[in-house]
């Protein structure tokens, strides 16, 4: 506003000067012409009529001075006009001169025809200050500096009410901690940025309280987890030194294996998951997924008969190791609820390759085929068939295929459950 007012007062300035300039002007020429008539009726005088805001002088035709104010009775010529045109008069803006010094003055030249040859009259009047006048500056100052300020209170007034959502906003995530993310900041009711900044920042809480919540719940059914082999272990170990001379060391070594065996499990999924969470990037090698999975088959006998059907044409790039814990996971998993045989598929279908891992065991109620892939979820059907898992080795692999781009799945089944991994095929 500081600014506009300033551009504003210099073209007011402008107008108001040069309209001034022109009826100084005016004025001069006014004067001038009631001089002139003077000479004609009354003929030549011996003196002008003193004024406060005009000088005059009057020249005879060989150039000497006949008549002028009393303040340039005996001053130069007021002006310098060389050899002016004798049918109309000039007017010039002229400063420092020796009548004047330190002073702009208009100065007219004006011919009078008379029939002694041509005679000249000049005549000076105060130029206009650049501010015109004293009492035009200070208004126009004044209603400026009053405009800024009324537009500073305005602007503060309108700035501090918007902002107030702003205020309520800070306080209500001041007062936020994680041990309580149940809060939630006011919204506006204005359809504004200041809105959907509530509403982004009422999403992220969101998102902040399911992920504490996520972490929480982990945390305590991984402490669950880990906690019974060490049961087990103590247990175990406690038994044996109060009748040591009763124990089976042996026996009581293989007890301690099995639970060791369980426990070392339970800590690589955890390790994976920290890494899967973490976002640690893997290797994107060309795999022909029909070929890994031959290789993966061969490596290690199962209980229960495998059936092949590999297409060699699915080819994806990922990273071989991860691909490599997906399948495992999910035949450790068919090979515990299978009754006795795995289907394992390959194939392209169109620029996705699949594969099926299928058993013939009991299969899972449609309603909770998404549970499974929750971490540490076990079906009491699980539980009680197969005590020693981890509870984490479909959430890994659903995870492993997340960060291929592609999906995992279980799919309707004649008999026993089908798993489906779809992953975006190379090419």
């Amino acid at each position: 506003m500081a600014l506009l007012c300033a551009v504003a007062s210099v073209f007011i300035l402008l107008a108001i000067h040069g309209n001034a300039t022109d009826y100084r002007q005016q004025q001069l020429v006014s004067d001038a012409v009631r001089i002139v008539q003077q000479v004609r009726r009354k003929g030549i005088p011996t003196a002008i009529r003193d004024s406060d805001d005009f000088s005059a002088q009057l020249y005879n035709p060989v150039g000497t001075l006949v008549a002028a104010t009393p303040d340039v009775k005996n001053a130069p010529p007021l002006g310098d006009f060389g050899t002016p045109d004798i049918d109309t008069y000039a007017i010039r803006h002229l400063c420092d001169m020796p009548s004047f010094p330190g002073e702009c003055q208009i100065v007219l030249a004006f011919p009078i025809d008379l029939a002694n040859g041509v005679w000249w009259l000049y005549a000076a009047s105060p130029g206009v200050p650049w501010y015109v006048s004293s009492p035009l500056l200070g208004t126009i100052a004044g209603g400026s500096l009053l405009l800024v300020l009324l537009t500073m209170l305005g602007a503060y007034r309108t700035v501090n009410r918007t902002l107030e959502p702003v205020d309520a906003i800070t306080d209500k995530l001041a007062k936020i901690t994680t041990s309580d993310l149940s809060q939630r900041v006011p919204v506006p009711h204005f359809q504004d940025e200041l809105r959907r900044l509530a509403e982004t920042a009422n999403q992220t809480l969101d998102r902040a309280e399911a992920a504490v919540e996520h972490q929480r719940r982990f945390a305590s059914d991984a402490s669950h987890d880990l906690r019974s082999p060490l049961t087990a272990m103590r247990a175990e170990v406690e038994e044996a030194l109060l009748h040591p001379d009763e124990t089976d060391w042996q026996e009581t070594g293989k007890a301690l294996l099995e639970s060791l065996e369980r426990l070392q499990y339970l800590v690589t999924d955890l390790l994976q998951i920290a890494r899967l969470d973490a976002g640690a990037p893997g290797r994107h090698d060309p795999i022909d997924l029909a070929e890994l999975v031959e290789s993966e088959l061969d490596r290690r006998p199962r209980d229960v008969a495998v059936t092949r059907r590999l297409t060699p044409s699915a080819v994806i790039n990922g990273d071989r190791f991860r691909l490599a814990r997906l399948l495992t996971n999910l035949l450790d998993n068919a090979e515990r609820h299978a009754d006795s045989n795995v289907t394992v598929i390959v194939e392209r279908q169109g620029n996705t390759a699949v594969l099926e891992v299928v058993d013939d065991g009991g299969g899972i109620p449609p309603d909770q085929r998404e549970i499974v892939f929750q971490r540490f979820a076990r079906l009491d059907a699980a539980r009680s068939r197969d005590a020693g898992g981890t509870g984490l080795g479909l959430s890994i692999a659903r995870q492993i295929a997340e960060t291929h781009g592609g999906s995992l799945t279980l799919e309707d089944s004649p008999r026993g459950a089908r798993f489906v991994l779809r992953i975006p095929a190379a090419g």
